[in-house]
């Protein structure tokens, strides 16, 4: 075998004596930087759902509402003029109720994992309430009092700069 690697002879073994890398092995993080060079990679940004698979979703819910009627009535006996009536005039029902109350108030509860843009609108309306609650304005950046902490903290420095070369 080449260079001391694997068995001697598969002989015995059951394998055949292929010997391959192990790809699960962890490889060791970089320990030289204890904290991150890139500040604004680290922000939280979150996650905006996008209006046309939402839209989607809610015209979807509304046509399987329409449906469910229609395999009922078809299931009935009922004339095909009269289930085109039917589903129509519930559908338009449907969607004036939806325009009535506005985009859906997507509520967290009852979501799944997978409804991951529903998940992270009702995140938005969820942030945006507790934003108002606690009072906190919406040009709020994280971190801003210790920025402008430093900021007065380096103008003080610079004004004591200055006098000392004008009394020099």
């Amino acid at each position: 075998m080449a260079a001391n690697v694997g068995l001697s002879t598969p002989r015995g073994s059951g394998t055949s004596g292929y010997v391959q890398r192990n790809l699960s092995a962890l490889k060791p993080r970089q320990q030289n930087t204890p904290y991150p060079q890139d500040y604004d990679r680290l922000k939280h940004r979150q996650r905006q759902p996008d209006k046309e698979i939402l839209e989607h979703d809610r015209r979807r819910e509304i046509e399987v509402k329409v449906f469910e009627l229609r395999d009922r009535l078809e299931d009935e006996g009922v004339d095909e003029e009269e289930i085109d009536d039917q589903t129509s005039a519930l559908r338009n029902k449907l969607e004036a109720e939806r325009a009535k109350t506005g985009p859906g108030k997507a509520n967290a509860r009852g979501l799944k994992g997978h409804q991951v843009h529903e998940l992270a609108e009702a995140k938005i309306e969820e942030t945006e309430k507790l934003r108002k609650a606690l009072g906190i304005r919406a040009d709020y950046e994280e971190g801003g009092h210790w920025k402008a902490q430093e900021e007065r903290l380096r103008t003080a420095l610079e004004r004591k700069a200055n006098a000392e070369q004008h009394e020099r």
